[in-house]
């Protein structure tokens, strides 16, 4: 498919809800509170905000100027725009592969938001003891067939979208997706707000308590907040840049990409009203990781006064966020193909919803079968696989597309201020350019080698 047949968005809403809804993943909702809580609250808060401002965005544009500019995904796009000659479009295939390691596990995790909004609707939970809930989450581990069945029926629905194509498919789903999920968080944050007990919650998440970040360690407080702000737009392995090739050029990038950190953001913050007030009024510590969401959460849906159907919403709420991060990136995984082999989006539908269902099988089992299996570092399959994109290829990915827009050797800082500035908008000055060329490269390697270490 050439670039100017090349089907785009039907609304800047459209695009604003599937961008907003990659970078919106589960790691919003249970990784942001826990780290916000555990790093000083508000004053991790501010230090988050201003990486989301200095480095978060300004890779965002990156991404999404290569996109617009080339129409193609990312190995062709980078083909389009780089020197004859040079080799930037060797950095496209490591990102295709970082998009299918990614589905490899998050269709797993997306599965298991799925089954537990299954399990609170079915009526699983109720009249359950506090030790009791523990035993579901890890019984569900265990089970390989009710994992693969549910990891399977995420990866069904998420490619059927994507085979009614990007305006029918994707962006109309999204958009009802994204839609239900604002109005859940709301409803759900205002109903932890009235909890007894609540004002403990809120002022542990947004009263700034410097005593409390220097115990920690300021140098700590700072990192966390970096990586936080960086990891949670999802940038570096081209999920951006595909959306990117379907934009109208109506509006700068730079307008466009405030808009979707400022989305991703309060539904981060959201979700910390939900978690820490009720966390407290029920006397559950908040903690860190999967427990959080899987046991510490329906602990207290389970003494809740209506918590079946506390818990059921919030658990549509999480299928959404998950999900509408699980069909931007299968749509990537798609137009790589019809871009590359020229084939039909039906054809490309069917040989990835294949690949992904038996790439995704090795995390399903690593839980249960293969649980003795220790991969990179003594870790599991899924945190492995975690390992690779996040602390890789993620921030890797980030300063190649950096380096490819800044670079006279790259596509140039002239013609990405030229892209990045096209439509009407906020637009890029040009005084950023040495701080992008100087300063942030810096700050995004040394969350790559923090990563690593």
């Amino acid at each position: 498919m050439d670039g100017e047949s090349r089907e785009t968005f039907a609304s800047r809403l459209g695009f604003i809800f599937v961008s907003a809804g990659c970078a919106i993943g589960i790691g919003n909702i249970w990784k942001f509170p826990y780290v916000a809580g555990a790093n000083g609250g508000a004053v991790f808060m501010l230090f988050y905000l201003l990486f989301l401002v200095i480095m978060g965005i300004p890779v965002m544009t990156m991404e999404f100027a290569v996109g617009r500019a080339s129409r193609r995904s990312l190995v062709l796009g980078y083909k389009v725009l780089e020197k004859k000659g040079s080799k930037w479009h060797i950095h496209g295939w490591f990102c295709t592969a970082g998009c299918y390691l990614l589905m490899m596990y998050y269709t797993t995790v997306s599965g298991w938001m799925l089954a537990y909004f299954y399990k609170f609707a079915t009526g699983t939970f109720s009249g359950m003891k506090t030790e009791q809930v523990g035993e579901v989450y890890s019984d569900m581990l265990s089970n390989p067939f009710e994992m693969g069945v549910f990891m399977i029926i995420t990866v069904v629905f998420g490619f059927a979208v994507l085979s009614l194509g990007v305006q029918k498919g994707l962006e109309r789903v999204t958009k009802y997706m994204m839609t239900g999920l604002l109005s859940l968080i709301v409803i759900l944050a205002v109903n932890s707000l009235t909890l007894q007990g609540a004002g403990e919650g809120i002022s542990f998440y947004l009263l700034p308590d410097w005593s409390r970040a220097f115990e920690i360690g300021i140098g700590n407080v700072i990192s966390a907040a970096m990586s936080q702000a960086f990891f949670t737009l999802s940038v570096g392995i081209g999920s951006m840049e595909i959306l990117g090739s379907y934009m109208s050029k109506d509006h700068t990038l730079l307008g466009e990409s405030i808009r979707i950190c400022a989305l991703d953001t309060f539904v981060a913050v959201i979700a910390g009203l939900i978690i820490f007030p009720a966390c407290f009024s029920y006397g559950v510590k908040p903690d860190q990781g999967p427990s959080l969401i899987f046991v510490t959460l329906p602990t207290v849906f389970v003494n809740m006064p209506g918590g079946r159907i506390w818990g059921s919403l919030f658990f549509v709420f999480m299928t959404f966020a998950s999900f509408s991060t699980v069909t931007a990136v299968f749509e990537n995984l798609v137009a790589w193909m019809t871009d590359i082999f020229q084939w039909n989006r039906g054809k490309a539908v069917i040989v990835n919803l294949i690949a992904v269902t038996i790439g995704s099988i090795p995390c399903v089992l690593g839980f249960n079968v293969w649980s003795g299996l220790h991969l990179i570092g003594g870790r599991g399959v899924l945190d492995s696989e975690d390992f690779l994109v996040s602390n890789i290829l993620l921030p890797a990915g980030s300063l190649v597309f950096l380096l490819f827009c800044m670079l006279k050797a790259g596509w140039g800082q002239e013609e990405y201020l030229k892209e990045v500035n096209t439509g009407k908008g906020i637009r890029m000055s040009e005084r950023f350019i040495p701080y992008f060329r100087y300063i942030l490269p810096v700050l995004i390697l040394i969350i790559l080698i923090n990563g690593i270490i």
